[in-house]
């Protein structure tokens, strides 16, 4: 699982890749992201079998799951979650 630091006042985005995952001319048909509350989305997009998350807010020192969950064109489903630990930088 993948762990990545903020800044509470930070905006910034994060991207899922699932491009080396999905099979030849297998594409993402849609996407869900859940984050723990307390953090905010702020939007969220996918291109190219990559999603990619704006994220902003959160308390200082405080760890925040974030799930991405993907249905693809082949009714294939995945999830993946990595963590945002705020701190103050």
């Amino acid at each position: 699982m993948e762990i990545f630091l903020k800044d509470p006042d930070a905006v910034l985005d994060y991207a899922m890749d699932w491009s080396d995952w999905l099979a030849d001319s297998e594409t993402i048909s849609s996407h869900t992201v859940t984050v723990d509350d307390g953090l905010t989305k702020d939007s969220d997009s996918e291109s190219d079998g990559i999603v990619t998350i704006w994220l902003s807010g959160g308390m200082v020192n405080t760890t925040y799951n974030v799930v991405v969950h993907i249905v693809t064109s082949s009714s294939r489903t995945d999830d993946r979650t990595f963590r945002v630990i705020v701190i103050q930088r």
